[in-house]
């Protein structure tokens, strides 16, 4: 049965969401945007249209494949049911937990005949620990079903009839992770959150960690700041760096030092990212090459840029003059400012200015009137903005790569690009985050008129 407080909750939603009768003054003056943010609203609509499963019905079916948040999917009298910690082809029995339109959740009473892609948890907190939803599975068949996630969303949502075949970009299983998010457990432990709760547990290891984030762990090294609930270690090769305490410093990739802020966002995966940044620079190097392609204009722009990690490296590609640097998060522009002023006076950059704008992408492209021979795009979750989304439609570089951690928003504004012009000339996925459900991909998108 579910817990009282949740049911007094629902029927108090359902009363909010209820069309407003005359004489309500607090509905009227108050209309729901006003009183909840988007997000409640969004979880309140759901508990709205969910009703509980009465019976506690159960029954038995076999595993498709993995959606998009880790779970897996089964299909009953045409109804999709998502249910946590299975593996395709697994045969299990469940009791549904929660049923909407169209959809419902369940969770498995018994596992009758195990999926031949299961493997063993290697984790101890498996399961309980809100990171790692797909150690079960084994990671050959972890990459190929979030490869099919993310051309599936193109399908689904970008109305995209055939996708390029997505090319693959793998990563070490374990021992990956270089950039860590610590919650304080008790007085001053470290700890992680459970899967879809605030209650911490501590933890005294992280299989997906890397060595370095181990070692401080075991030597208690790594507590949580004066003040501080939440903070992020990062570490790789030589670099350990913990937010509130030794937060600043530098990393080396691909033989280039960069300067970082624990604090600030930074990909987690040093590894994948090298990976990547090779990715990048050949298509910008290959941009204007060739007798049918687009003569190339001495400018690039790197949005998004956080750090400025792309710029750092676009500035040996030897194909710009000047690369424009847009970042709203003022202490990001900071390092990434540094960044390129390193490489400038280390003498590498071949007389390639850096342009920073400490404004949004919508501000940025707000009147831009320049002509970009190759742009780069690393936005949030949420992906392009409105603005920078058209301002690309209208006027983008004859070359865009758009690198995404979110296939769903990727493929909305992938359908949008198409329409203006653009041609996706390449799709790949780089497993960021093995034994997640989390999507990191570069799309290339072309055309030859402006």
């Amino acid at each position: 049965m579910r817990n009282p407080a949740h049911l007094i909750y629902s029927r108090n939603v359902r009363r909010l969401l209820t069309k407003p009768k005359l004489g309500n003054s607090l509905r009227l003056r108050f209309p729901l945007t006003k009183r909840f943010p988007k997000h409640r609203i969004k979880k309140m609509k759901n508990l709205k249209h969910a009703r509980r499963n009465e019976n506690h019905e159960v029954f038995t079916s076999q595993i498709e494949r993995i959606a998009s948040n880790g779970a897996g999917i089964l299909t009953r009298n045409g109804q999709k049911f998502f249910v946590d910690a299975t593996a395709p082809l697994d045969r299990v029995t469940v009791r549904v937990q929660e049923l909407h339109k169209g959809w419902g959740t369940a969770e498995v009473l018994r596992i009758e005949e195990q999926s031949p892609f299961r493997t063993p948890c290697v984790c101890p907190l498996a399961g309980r620990c809100g990171g790692c939803s797909l150690q079960h599975l084994a990671y050959e068949k972890q990459v190929e079903e979030k490869a099919a996630i993310l051309r599936e969303s193109f399908v689904r949502i970008g109305g995209f009839k055939e996708p390029p075949a997505v090319r693959i970009r793998p990563s070490k299983a374990f021992g990956y992770r270089n950039r860590v998010q610590f919650h304080r457990f008790k007085a001053s432990l470290p700890g992680f959150k459970v899967k879809r709760s605030d209650e911490i547990i501590q933890v005294a290891a992280c299989p997906v960690a890397d060595q370095g984030i181990n070692n401080a762990l075991a030597e208690k090294r790594i507590t949580p700041p004066v003040e501080k609930d939440r903070w992020t270690v990062y570490s790789y090769k030589d670099t350990f760096l913990m937010e509130g305490k030794n937060g600043r410093g530098s990393v080396v990739l691909l033989d280039k030092k960069l300067l970082l802020d624990a604090g600030v966002f930074f990909q987690s995966n040093a590894s994948a990212l090298e990976t990547l940044i090779k990715d990048v620079v050949s298509i910008a190097k290959e941009t204007g090459s060739g007798a049918s392609a687009p003569p190339l204009a001495p400018l690039a722009a790197d949005v998004y840029c956080g750090v400025g990690t792309f710029s750092v490296f676009l500035q040996d590609a030897g194909c710009f003059e000047s690369i424009d640097l847009v970042e709203e998060n003022k202490t990001a522009l900071s390092l990434a400012r540094g960044n390129i002023s390193a490489v400038a006076a280390a003498g590498a950059d071949q007389g390639v200015r850096g342009n920073c704008y400490a404004v949004s992408a919508d501000v940025w492209a707000k009147g831009n009137k320049n002509r970009y021979g190759f742009i780069i795009a690393d936005p949030p979750r949420e992906g392009l903005s409105q603005g920078m989304r058209a301002w690309l439609c209208a006027q983008g570089s004859p070359v865009f790569a758009y690198v995404s951690c979110n296939p769903a928003t990727l493929a909305r504004d992938s359908e949008a690009l198409v329409k203006s012009g653009y041609a996706l000339s390449s799709l790949a996925f780089y497993d960021f985050y093995p034994h997640t459900p989390h999507i990191e991909s570069l799309a290339v998108f072309r055309r030859s008129r402006l």
